[in-house]
């Protein structure tokens, strides 16, 4: 389904639709440029499942975690060179704690990714820079 998302807020409100599908063990994959709302989608993602606290890129930490009625583990693996590298930091061990795991720069170890993930593409509008076109596969509508 293709959604489009004219605020920050709105951005927001689309993960925590998005949460309310989601099962432990669940695994949310993002693309998209810098600046374009991940971390803003996953701050709704975090909300959704029952997280009020702050939510921040883990630019440089790689994972995040937030522990809401369900636990959210918020990776960015932009520094990581490949799959092998998330296997080394436990990889297999969030994936297996019954949390949601929603994953930034995604592309970089898409062969680490189960089967039934969750794929959220989120692009400039092409006519207005501030909109967000965001794709969401492999849930029904929200």
């Amino acid at each position: 389904m293709e959604y489009l998302s004219h605020s920050e807020a709105q951005t927001e409100q689309l993960g925590e639709q998005l949460a309310k599908k989601l099962s432990p063990g669940s695994v949310v994959a993002y693309s998209g440029g810098l600046g374009m709302g991940k971390t803003a989608f996953t701050r709704g993602l975090a909300k959704g499942l029952g997280y009020a606290g702050r939510v921040t890129s883990p630019t440089f930490t790689i994972v995040n975690e937030y522990l809401g009625t369900m636990p959210l583990f918020h990776f960015d693996v932009y520094r990581l060179d490949s799959s092998d590298a998330l296997y080394d930091i436990g990889w297999d061990d969030y994936l297996d704690r019954g949390g949601v795991c929603a994953v930034e720069w995604s592309e970089n170890i898409a062969d680490a990714l189960p089967k039934d993930t969750v794929f959220v593409h989120i692009n400039r509008h092409e006519q207005h820079d501030d909109w967000r076109v965001i794709t969401i596969e492999g849930v029904d509508s929200l």
